[in-house]
């Protein structure tokens, strides 16, 4: 069959796949695996080798067709992409679901664990039959016919919800726009985000400059825009996108997306005779109940509110003795904090910019993980991308043997979504002959431009941000792993699944790294000490304030998927305002409606599972206080890291694989030091 999505190939062929590809090439591969799997379930001696391996083939097979497929409708999307996208939706989760209720492939997997031959299969096979196991029942494969037809329609719903929930989303940020007319109101403001705005405006063929609602202009306003109305109209634009409130189109409105989203999650439970979807959420994860995790984030809280507190009442203080106003809003937050940053600490966001340029970022970061894992990275020319802004590398080991490879794709623009997040491409395992298929990431951010006269400059924020981004691909690419189901972040459970990459963050406060990817695009000067010790100095500003934040949004997570009850229906705004009165330091409003854009919970994969970047975060800042111990270029500790941590994949329980790094289970003392919450 000519068709790009079906062809063998070490890369997709991003360049030659059209929309006209997609269904039938699903088609092909769901019509091949049902075939393959009822030959395999005629077998009356079901072993390792004759079933679970031909059923890694079969997942990999659809994998490798989907993943390109999803990928372009997240980076390139367009209204036949999507329309064609949703129509094969209904296809996947109709298969997915059918798989997972099937009795006889379950019982087939179940002999395989009851048999004597299961005792001589290593302890990576028996995690893998255990997990599948478990995620059969939770598939719900012992529910009676009745009740399977139900689940598998409720898979179909859920499958739709999300994807219209992003689409929604999408369309809402990129509906919305603010012409300017008169400079002066763009005071403040860095010279590349006005150019960036004149451009947009010339694109749309009008005078004067166009702010969208992309996130690195959205965050430049409300940091730098000295035009309170605009930031106030900025904020009230982004807060309310695919909301029932204006300025946001209501033809975008997800407000009945996210209740019958967690009504849908409820009922799925609920038939696994699971109290409530936290639960259910919980069964994969190291949390072993709601209640501890309620539990930890509370605490967390109480240690952080005092510090939040204060800091407010600080940047309180300094406005009304500074700029005389009484009553800080929250389109002044952020505006007014960078001042006091600067008051405080003598340093801006803006003054790293020039120091930062995305290239130099990237190559610094790369050396980073040569140095502390022993590989080399470089750069490989490649016609199989999906846009021209892409780059291609790889990741070489011992005798330049290629380990993996990864994509990068940094810049925002439109019919992109929004945020930034890694993706698997291909999953390292190895094959019938013997070979092992190299993993391939995608590595998605959403930064500007570079405009005709300047390359793209980040922020330190933005840079800690790439880092988190390539600390996921690390995992997925170093992975030695090579069965499908535990390799690279496969397998992981999902509160642990944040360890590399919050980890990775860490680096970039120390004067060690900020010397690799630090560079003046100009003079070619590295970031002076003076400016050095002041980021630093500033590492923890406001820390207490943004620890609140993240609890808020987890606290929001768990608490709504927990306590929902169908007979009160989704309580959402109730309990955002019920959490934000218990949990808040700062001015919120009444048409702030957050959530409608929340996708990590409504639209990803974090539902009940958002506490997890905190979860992590205690993990990844005790991990990296042994390499503030020895050293935080020590090679040896980062030949620890690598061999417990990132090549293991999902091969052991993450606590296992966390106290054979750190000769203990995790304590919260360095996440706190590290954040400036100690007293």
């Amino acid at each position: 069959m000519n068709n790009p999505l079906l062809q063998k190939k070490k890369l997709p062929p991003f360049e030659k796949i059209q929309v006209k590809h997609i269904e039938p090439a699903l088609d092909f591969i769901l019509q091949k695996n049902r075939t393959e799997l009822k030959k395999l379930l005629q077998q009356k001696i079901f072993t390792w080798k004759n079933l679970i391996l031909p059923l890694e083939n079969i997942e990999d097979r659809l994998q490798q067709m989907w993943s390109p497929v999803g990928h372009l409708n997240s980076t390139m999307n367009s209204p036949s992409l999507r329309k064609t996208y949703n129509k094969c939706l209904p296809k996947l989760a109709e298969y997915h679901t059918e798989i997972s209720h099937n009795k006889k492939l379950y019982e087939a997997i179940l002999s395989i664990k009851n048999s004597s031959a299961y005792k001589k299969l290593n302890a990576i096979q028996k995690r893998i039959i255990e997990n599948n196991l478990r995620d059969f029942k939770l598939a719900g494969v012992t529910l009676s016919a009745q009740k399977k037809k139900r689940f598998a329609k409720l898979q179909k719903q859920y499958s739709k919800l999300s994807a219209k929930f992003n689409e929604n989303l999408l369309d809402a940020t990129h509906a919305w726009f603010c012409r300017v007319t008169n400079k002066k109101q763009l005071s403040g403001l860095p010279e590349h985000v006005v150019t960036s705005a004149k451009q947009d405006a010339k694109k749309r063929k009008l005078s004067g400059w166009v702010l969208t609602l992309d996130f690195p202009i959205y965050y430049a306003v409300m940091t730098y825009a000295d035009n309170r109305e605009l930031r106030k109209k900025m904020y009230r634009a982004y807060v309310t996108k695919a909301s029932d409130e204006k300025p946001s189109k209501k033809k975008y409105d997800n407000t009945k997306i996210m209740a019958e989203l967690l009504s849908t999650r409820h009922e799925l439970a609920s038939l696994i005779e699971f109290k409530n979807f936290a639960e259910y959420s919980l069964a994969t994860k190291m949390a072993k109940n709601p209640q501890e995790v309620i539990t930890f984030l509370n605490d967390l809280a109480k240690r952080a509110k005092p510090f939040a507190k204060k800091e407010f009442r600080e940047l309180t203080i300094f406005v009304k003795q500074n700029f005389k106003i009484k009553n800080l809003q929250a389109w002044d937050i952020a505006y007014y904090s960078e001042k006091l940053k600067k008051e405080k600490h003598s340093i801006t966001e803006e003054e790293l910019r020039p120091y930062l340029p995305e290239n130099k970022v990237l190559v610094g970061m790369f050396k980073l993980a040569e140095k502390l894992f022993s590989i080399k990275i470089k750069e490989r020319k490649t016609k199989h991308v999906w846009h021209r802004d892409v780059k291609y590398f790889e990741l070489l080991g011992r005798g330049n043997k290629i380990l993996g490879g990864f994509y990068v794709d940094l810049f925002a623009r439109a019919h992109k979504r929004g945020g930034a997040w890694m993706d698997e491409c291909r999953i390292r395992r190895k094959l019938t002959n013997n070979k092992i298929q190299i993993p391939v990431a995608y590595l998605n951010c959403n930064f500007s431009k570079p405009t005709r006269n300047k390359l793209s400059l980040l922020t330190h924020e933005e840079v800690c941000t790439l880092f988190h981004e390539f600390g996921h691909c690390l995992q997925h690419l170093l992975t030695k792993i090579n069965y499908l189901e535990v390799s690279g972040i496969n397998g992981v459970e999902w509160d642990a699944v944040e360890l590399p990459s919050q980890f990775m963050e860490n680096f970039c406060w120390q004067k060690e790294i900020i010397d690799l990817i630090s560079e003046h695009y100009q003079t070619r000067k590295k970031l002076p000490g003076s400016l050095l010790k002041k980021l630093i100095a500033s590492k923890n500003f406001q820390a207490g304030m943004q620890m609140m934040r993240q609890l808020e949004l987890a606290l929001f997570d768990f608490k709504l998927h927990k306590e929902f009850n169908p007979k009160q229906g989704a309580q959402i705004q109730k309990t955002l305002d019920a959490i934000r009165k218990k949990i808040s330091v700062t001015p919120t409003v009444k048409f702030n409606r957050f959530q409608h854009g929340f996708s990590h919970i409504f639209g990803g994969g974090y539902a009940a599972g958002y506490y997890s970047y905190k979860w992590a975060e205690v993990l990844s800042s005790d991990a990296f206080a042994k390499f503030e111990k020895y050293g935080v270029l020590n090679k040896k500790v980062g030949k620890q890291f690598l061999q417990c941590i990132l090549e293991q994949g999902g091969s052991q329980d993450a606590m296992v694989l966390f106290k054979k790094f750190r000769g203990r289970k995790p304590k919260i003392n360095a996440l706190l030091k590290h954040c400036g919450l100690k007293n």
